[in-house]
């Protein structure tokens, strides 16, 4: 078995590659599959795709079974941080260090190229003929990614998130708004690993658990970059929660609070990740790129 590291940098240039290859053969407008592929290439650390690939390997199964829904939930994780730059929403100006879609192609483009990455997500899923997919698998993850990237998930997190501006929310409240928001995608990458491998109901509900706790973990040490990050390590302006007067963990919090609560969530998703009795590994150093990540 190659190194978690290994697995991870040839995982993400499986990705990079996978994603740009979808887009560039569409026969669509060449300004909106530019603007489509700028955002993809602006790279990031494909967590989601690694998380699904990694629950793939913990199963015994092989990266290619998933690329398809891989390459999908990197499509809406794109689409959904060019709509949050948009001046009507977070309004910035840089992403992963590059200027923002919008800053490049215009507002209008960038609308639309965020719209054409989330619908072609389903095209791609959809399309993916391995012989050890199903129809039935197909079906199963379009119905599982629409619910957890819509108005039930990621949307509902993004509204929770607006409509908390300028207010002192409780844990509850905040809770909410990092499951749906940044959450509900990371619990979905498991998710269709474990469709994919065809896992038992027991599995996934222990899959789900670990799941849960690492998106906690994944906004909380997002809550702590906000505050202690530097925008070189980041590739965006640190502060911008506490502009906006947003609850997170680190105004509900002391900092130092804030990095327990942390660490405990970690641990509790990797005993999740131990309790399946498969092959971990990957699944459990994850946990620890999250607690610790500097971008």
């Amino acid at each position: 078995m190659i190194t978690f590291n290994a697995f991870a940098k040839e995982s993400k240039a499986f990705i990079d590659e996978r994603t740009v290859a979808y887009v560039s053969r569409l026969e669509a407008p060449s300004v909106l599959k530019d603007a489509m592929i700028y955002s993809l290439e602006a790279g990031g650390k494909r967590i989601r795709p690694l998380l699904l690939f990694a629950t793939l390997h913990a199963f015994g199964k092989k990266k290619e079974l998933g690329a398809p829904a891989a390459c999908a939930l990197e499509m809406i994780h794109t689409y959904s941080l060019i709509h949050d730059d948009l001046p009507c929403m977070d309004d910035d100006d840089l992403r992963r260090g590059k200027p923002t879609n919008h800053k490049v192609f215009g507002e209008a483009m960038a609308v639309l190229a965020g719209d054409g990455l989330l619908t072609y997500a389903f095209q791609v899923i959809a399309s993916n003929d391995h012989p050890d997919v199903t129809p039935a698998m197909n079906l199963r993850l379009i119905a599982e990614l629409a619910k957890a990237a819509g108005p039930e998930g990621m949307v509902a997190g993004q509204v929770a998130d607006m409509e908390a501006e300028g207010k002192m929310l409780t844990l509850g409240q905040l809770e909410y708004v990092h499951k749906n928001k940044t959450g509900r995608l990371l619990e979905f990458s498991v998710l269709a690993g474990a469709i994919l491998a065809n896992a038992s109901h027991e599995q996934i509900e222990k899959l789900l658990i670990f799941a849960q706790n690492l998106g906690l973990a994944f906004q909380i040490r997002d809550d702590i970059l906000d505050v202690e990050g530097t925008e070189e390590e980041i590739g965006k302006p640190v502060g911008s929660d506490a502009e906006n007067k947003k609850s997170t963990y680190t105004t509900l919090f002391t900092m130092e609070e804030a990095k327990q609560i942390l660490q405990e969530t970690a641990a509790k998703a990797k005993d999740a990740a131990a309790s399946l009795g498969l092959a971990d590994e990957y699944l459990l150093e994850i946990c620890d790129v999250v607690a610790t990540r500097n971008n």
